[in-house]
């Protein structure tokens, strides 16, 4: 799944062949810039260069400079000045594309020996790399197609998908909400990661890359994002789908865990996000008198949060502590209940939080 040593071969003979006839130096990256090849080094080399090779990828910084020349959208060689304050010597970008869609990026360190005719003639050179990368991302997308059946509930469905992928961990899930008439670009994502369409989007992310991924795709939808915990064994990802699914429930519904929730950090979540809408409601309705009143609602849900601290519950409302006193009084009145009374509190906690889950 992660690495295809036929793509990676090819993709490197592509790239040592272009830098020989160049006499340049030569990388070869993903539309998400993430670093596929590099050629031996000839010439000068960069910061920019010498950093993508040793972190595989581009930084954001550079990523945005170079967009802003239009390398996605350019049919063709695009020719980057150098900039001292970025580090970026003068390059090539040859954008890789294949039916109208670009894959990735050929650059090429050009001291202005690089002419439009040498470009010309590894231009089938560069359409075989492009080509190379098309195929990747359609084979990526036919195994996207089987995430449903690893994150299925049915056991045979599971061990099925599982044989025709070869998978190794630790994995993570991750669910994204799908945003009406907008289509998010999911194989521009870096390689190692499936994704399938839906409602929620479905993708399955090698653990260190996996928060990352969820904020990536959640900005792609302008949405909100559930993580999963990770899986040492693959067979085991269907467990982190349904966390996945379940952060995903607070971060629509929580603001503090929005936009990309992690399942690993909801603290009480883990447990209220499991519970069905209709027991939702009714845990709800031990603070309804409370509810009625918003600002009270949150009033006591901040000093049950602070444990009952008065001093620390004021600093956070920005009230005097008689004001709070006051506040925390009424709020005992129209909820029925005790604030001093252990199980009272546990019982208005537990059904403030759910309430937010309940909206």
């Amino acid at each position: 799944m992660y690495e295809n040593g036929g793509v990676q071969a090819d993709l490197q003979e592509s790239v040592d062949e272009i830098a020989r006839l160049l006499g340049a130096s030569a990388t070869l990256e993903d539309r998400a810039f993430q670093l596929l090849a590099y050629a031996a080094q000839s010439g000068d080399i960069d910061v920019v260069r010498r950093e993508s090779i040793l972190r595989r990828r581009a930084s954001d910084e550079v990523r945005a400079y170079f967009e802003g020349y239009g390398i996605a959208a350019a049919p063709g060689p695009v020719r980057i000045p150098a900039d001292a304050e970025l580090g970026v010597l003068a390059r090539v970008c040859v954008p890789l594309r294949h039916g109208g869609v670009t894959y990735g990026y050929l650059w090429l360190l050009d001291d202005g020996a690089i002419t439009d005719a040498l470009l010309a003639g590894v231009a089938p050179l560069v359409g075989r790399a492009a080509a190379t990368l098309a195929q990747e991302a359609r084979s990526r997308q036919d195994l996207g197609g089987r995430l449903r059946e690893l994150f299925s509930a049915d056991p045979e469905r599971r061990a099925g998908a599982l044989a025709r992928l070869d998978l190794p961990g630790p994995v993570t899930a991750v669910a994204v909400r799908a945003a009406e008439g907008r289509v998010a670009a999911l194989w521009t994502l870096p390689r190692g990661v499936l994704a399938q369409p839906g409602d929620p989007a479905a993708l399955l992310t090698p653990g260190h890359a996996a928060a990352e991924t969820a904020a990536r795709v959640a900005a792609m939808y302008g949405t909100a994002a559930g993580l999963g915990g990770p899986r040492e064994d693959p067979g085991e990802a269907w467990r982190s789908w349904r966390e996945a699914l379940w952060a995903l429930r607070v971060a629509e519904r929580v603001p503090r865990f929005a936009p990309v929730a992690s399942w690993r950090e909801l603290g009480v979540y883990r447990l209220l996000s499991r519970l069905p809408a209709e027991e939702l409601r009714e845990l709800t309705g031990e603070a309804a008198g409370l509810l009625a009143d918003p600002e009270l609602a949150r009033t006591v849900e901040t000093y049950l949060d602070r444990g009952g601290h008065a001093q620390e519950t004021a600093a956070e409302l920005g009230v005097h502590r008689q004001t709070l006193y006051y506040r925390l009084a009424k709020a005992e009145r129209l909820a029925a209940a005790d604030l001093a009374d252990g199980e009272a509190r546990l019982r208005l906690h537990l059904a403030l939080k759910a309430a937010h889950l309940s909206a």
